[in-house]
């Protein structure tokens, strides 16, 4: 349409651009969007998502250090209606820019509102709320019409409210498309333009980077839309001319003064997210005091809490009596503390945690600190943590460091059945403006990319079904060579199998929709809002920020995680029914507190590795781990949590570390510097301070440098950048003496520690847990195990295993019964005064706890079944659930007696009252299998004998061992086993290893599939509920796999039987 000169070629802002973050609209992510607009040269690049700035961190980080910026924006699709419960109509497209600080405030707040008074993933925004919040000159607005529009009668009107708005401020986008309308639609823009005096400006209307992707936008609206792409007809792209288009074709598109406006507009948003700041709540102070003497004041009441002493308000813990009790150690790391937080204006952060761990302990709710901030005395003194720092090698800059700049982390978790209650507590402390959780991102996985892009394009429900179950939950790739169509797919489109695979690709990643954190709280000072956009939850006493933790990470914002902890849960409730128990029998309770420390039958136990249910160390790495390690003393526990991590592991430092504590290999250290880094992990780095440390103590380091290695360490496996601090390392380690060999070591354990690692200090707080767990599971294993049932679902284990395992350490467990079950599983006492579980209600499928505690509440009035309904006022539901688990049994007898009763009961009227049945028919009593078949659908285990010993006659032709037999075997024996599937996990660490959990009537068997095997057998490893497996045995010590050459699916024999995995990375 327009000569382009050669000589030079426009520059270029785009305005007007969706990323992926504009769910199901936007082609391309954020980071493609930034990263090909500095490809074509752009000046500036404006994300502008639906009524969102949820992607524009991700696009802000990719254009940090190049030449173009980014202008934040938003668009939204205006509406007349103002009341919440009214439909909005299609109004105009509105494009709003950030040109200041202050209009990012205005545009947040404008994006709030249209959130807010919506449901979960709409919004609802009129003219009048633009108009109020979307102020001139801090926000400029773009209309971005239609031809169509455009030639609508009520386009002039808005056009002259635009300008009497924001004369100055406000543009008539114009997006030619090259669709055959171009050149009328500049005719009508320019003449709407002359008439009303709003200028014009060239956008985009982008939607995906590269024209190649039109492919997919034309799935994702297809998705949008719940139809398929051949049925979606115009609402399809009518070309892919919204993609980020090269300079010259915009120059032959456009009139010059359209792109020229362009640099203009882009020149007055001058605002970037760099200059959010965050701010402290303020209310935590008393008038009396400043943060920092505030806090000084509560650190010292800490410490004398914790040390003795009395302390002398006001005086710093140097100078005041509390110096006689705290040791001089721990007084040079509190000053030390106090001087760096003071120094970074951190008091305030400290204060809100402390307040928030300060509600739950009065309220009764457990909790502790962990991660990082157990490196932290001022933490150990606020009761935000309790490990000792003094006891372990603190690193304060692994917590806070001036050269970071950044607000430290602080991870509390509380017990998870009393999570909400924290929660609520900070919205009614700071106010929904004031706070929100931090949003999760929930993207495209294998299994939901082929089941949406299979449905776009049209697959039958079959075909799709079975491409989606066969990829595994462990998958983060789609292997196409390993999925399965149907038998009956045999017509199938190989062209559109192919596009739908070709797609899946490229969607794979992508966000579907925001989900909330499980705990992380954003606080403002003032107004939330003003940050970042707020929204409603699907949980409707909850909202969430736009952004997620890493987003606020990159911006450097304040994240208080207030999290969940089934354990700690479980550990309050073992307690309270331990308490119980004694004082019905005059005897002492128990508290934490009471609990004995080092305890030689809790080590004992753990070196045989029976761990079932202990927290952290209850996994199969775990429990292989325990025998070899042989935890003696809770610092052994510490470094149990910590070894086997994808850290140490790829670091290459378990074996030495084993080896050494054995005494198979010497210790040695190339210096007592390193010695005193080293000393207490056997001359081996397991934590990550120990890294820092070594940086430190042999590079030269300064604390704030080792804590950007840290940093680095952990990034380095995605984005790289450990190149110029492995020069620094290995040269500061030759200046001081040290070996090439030595220095190149080091760094290759740094490179280990790209994977996951844990900081001593966290694997310190979480082994407080593994040691209390573990006392109960001991001496005390009715109570802990009932608490476990009680909290599911939590850890590893199913509540079928964990009865067996209490079964197998002398436990009585009681069934389900109407006439003696509370809803919860409880205590009984045995003939022999031991305790007894009595399975809750709350295990049985399908029953409601209402009704659960109408049975409870009318007990002692229940005689029979008519009773029970009478009294209990039970509908035919909770009937039925209670009937099938054969919680009636001492009403009706049998469960075929039960069945026939339920049946036959009748709701009693006031004047017609239900006949009293005088005979049962003679129903046939249940078979065993027939009961074992009904037990696992209704409750998820049974009393009765295993399946498998009602199996083993199937096995016995076919060699089959038991998990028993095995014991007996020599290393590398042949064997064939089989069992039920009761686990799969895939670490990430285990280059594609499988490791799978069999259970039969004598015990567990672990098998080890590789991965060439788990490809050769992926049907029967992923989809068998009853497996047997040939291959050989392994024997290390008294851990035992069995390495796996073949699988077999035996799924077929368990019939009715249903039986449930429980999976893990």
């Amino acid at each position: 349409m327009f000569l382009v000169s050669e000589k030079k070629i426009a520059d270029y802002a785009e305005l007007h651009c969706l990323s992926s973050f504009s769910f199901l609209r936007g082609a391309s992510q954020p980071q493609e969007l930034a990263t090909r607009a500095v490809e074509l040269g752009y000046k500036a690049l404006a994300i502008t998502d639906e009524c969102s700035v949820a992607g524009v961190v991700r696009a802000h980080t990719a254009l940090r250090e190049t030449p173009a910026r980014l202008i934040v924006g938003s668009e939204c699709r205006l509406s007349d209606a103002r009341s919440s419960d009214a439909k909005p109509t299609e109004g105009p497209l509105l494009v709003a820019l950030a040109a200041d600080r202050a209009g990012y405030g205005r545009l947040s707040r404008f994006i709030t509102r249209g959130r807010r008074q919506a449901p979960k993933g709409e919004y609802r925004v009129s003219v009048a709320d633009a108009f109020e919040l979307l102020t001139p000159p801090h926000v400029l607005l773009l209309w971005a019409p239609t031809l169509a529009e455009l030639q609508q009668p009520s386009a002039a009107a808005f056009a002259e409210q635009l300008i009497q708005h924001g004369a100055g401020s406000a543009w008539l986008a114009v997006e030619l498309l090259r669709d055959g309308t171009e050149q009328r639609h500049l005719q009508v823009a320019k003449a709407l333009s002359e008439r009303s005096g709003l200028p014009l400006v060239a956008t985009g209307g982008v939607c995906m980077h590269r024209r190649e992707r039109r492919r997919l936008h034309d799935a994702l609206t297809a998705i949008r839309l719940r139809t398929t792409v051949d049925a979606a007809g115009l609402a399809l792209l009518p070309s892919g001319e919204r993609h980020l288009r090269e300079r010259e074709r915009l120059a032959r598109l456009y009139p010059p003064a359209l792109l020229q406006e362009t640099l203009a507009i882009a020149e007055r948003c001058q605002f970037s997210l760099d200059e959010l700041r965050y701010e402290y709540p303020r209310e935590l102070v008393p008038e009396s005091h400043t943060p920092a003497s505030w806090l000084r004041t509560l650190v010292e009441r800490g410490a004398e809490r914790r040390w003795g002493g009395k302390s002398t308000s006001g005086n710093s813990i140097s100078d005041s009596s509390l110096c006689r009790s705290v040791p001089a150690q721990v007084r040079a790391l509190i000053e030390h503390e106090l001087a760096l937080i003071s120094e970074l204006s951190y008091e305030a952060y400290f204060l809100t945690v402390h307040d928030i761990v300060d509600f739950a302990r009065s309220r009764g709710i457990l909790c502790q600190g962990r991660g990082s901030a157990a490196n932290s005395v001022v933490c150990y003194c606020l009761g935000i943590t309790e490990v000792d720092p003094s006891r372990m090698s603190v690193l304060f800059e692994r917590f806070i460091s001036r050269e970071r700049n950044e607000p430290p982390d602080i991870d509390v978790d509380f017990e998870h059945e009393r999570h909400e209650e924290v929660i609520q507590y900070l919205y009614a402390k700071y106010g929904r403006h004031r706070a929100a959780l931090a949003a999760t991102v929930i993207s495209y996985r294998p299994r939901s990319t082929l089941r949406d892009l299979g449905r776009a394009l049209g697959f039958d429900p079959i075909v799709i079904e079975s491409l989606a179950k066969s990829a595994s939950r462990w998958d983060r790739s789609i292997d196409i060579e390993r999925l399965e169509l149907p038998a009956q797919a045999v017509d199938i489109d190989r062209n559109r199998l192919r596009l739908l695979f070709e797609l899946a690709e490229e969607l794979l990643g992508f966000p579907r929709h925001l989900s909330q954190h499980v705990g992380g709280f954003v606080i403002a000072r003032d107004s939330l809002e003003e940050l970042v956009p707020i929204e409603n939850a699907s949980m409707p006493d909850r909202t969430v920020i736009q952004w997620d933790k890493d987003d606020l990470d990159a911006l450097g914002l304040l994240k208080v995680d207030v999290l969940a902890l089934g354990m700690l849960t479980a550990i309050h409730r073992a307690i309270d029914l331990i308490s119980a128990w004694r004082c019905e029998r005059d005897g002492e309770p128990l508290t934490l507190s009471k609990i004995p420390a080092e305890d030689p039958q809790v080590y004992d136990m753990l070196c045989r590795a029976d761990s079932v249910g202990v927290f952290q160390i209850e996994s199969r790495a775990q429990m292989n781990m325990l025998p070899r390690l042989r935890p003696r003393c809770f610092y052994d526990l510490v470094i149990e949590v910590a070894i086997v991590r994808p850290g140490p592991i790829q670091g290459d430092m378990v074996h030495p570390y084993l080896r050494r504590r054995r005494g198979e290999e010497a210790v040695d250290y190339p210096s007592e510097a390193v010695k005193g880094v080293l000393q207490r992990t056997l001359g081996v780095p397991i934590f990550q301070e120990q890294v820092m440390q070594i940086a430190i103590a042999a590079a030269g380091f300064s604390p704030g440098e080792a804590d950007q290695l840290r940093r680095a360490m952990a990034a380095w496996k995605r984005r790289g950048g450990l190149g110029h601090f492995e020069e620094r390392l290995i040269q500061g380690m030759r200046e001081r003496g040290y070996t090439e060999a030595f220095a190149q070591r080091v760094f290759a354990q740094i490179q280990g520690f790209g994977e996951y690692g844990f900081p001593e200090s966290h694997a310190a707080s979480f082994a407080l847990l593994v040691y209390v767990s573990a006392w109960l599971k001991c001496h005390e294993p009715a109570a802990f195990t009932a608490a476990l049932l009680n909290s599911q679902p939590m850890g590893f284990y199913s509540p079928s295993q964990l009865v067996r395992d209490a079964r197998e350490h002398g436990v009585e467990i009681r069934p389900v019964d109407v006439l003696k079950s509370d809803w919860d599983c409880t205590l009984e006492t045995t003939l022999a005064g031991k305790s007894a579980i009595r399975l809750g209600l709350r295990l049985v499928h399908s029953l409601t706890r209402a009704g659960a505690e109408r049975v409870v509440a009318v007990r002692e009035r229940i005689g029979n079944l008519q009773d029970l309904v009478r009294h209990a006022g039970l509908d035919r539901g909770d009937l039925e659930a209670l009937a099938a688990a054969g919680a009636c049994a001492n009403l009706t007898g049998n469960r075929h007696q039960a069945f026939w009763s339920v049946a036959g009961t009748e709701v009693e009227l006031p004047l017609a009252p239900c006949a009293e049945e005088t005979a049962l028919p003679l129903l046939p009593v249940p078979t065993e299998g027939q009961n074992l078949v009904a037990d696992y659908r209704s409750i998820g285990l049974t009393l009765g004998r295993h399946p498998l010993a009602l199996l083993r006659s199937l096995f016995s032709p076919r060699e089959v061992f038991t998990a028993s037999q095995l014991l007996c075997l020599p290393h590398e024996s042949p064997v064939s086993v089989a069992g039920l599937v009761t686990m799969r996990q895939r670490p990430g660490t285990a280059s594609g290893v499988t490791f799978v959990t069999l259970e039969d009537d004598t015990g567990y068997v672990n098998l080890i599939v590789w991965k060439r095997i788990g490809v050769q057998y992926r049907r029967e490893l992923l989809h068998s509920r009853l497996l047997e497996a040939k291959g050989y045995l392994q024997r290390e010590g008294e851990v035992l796999h069995v390495i796996v050459e073949r699988l077999y699916d035996r799924s077929a024999w368990l019939g009715r039987l249903t039986t449930r995995s429980r999976d893990f990375r």
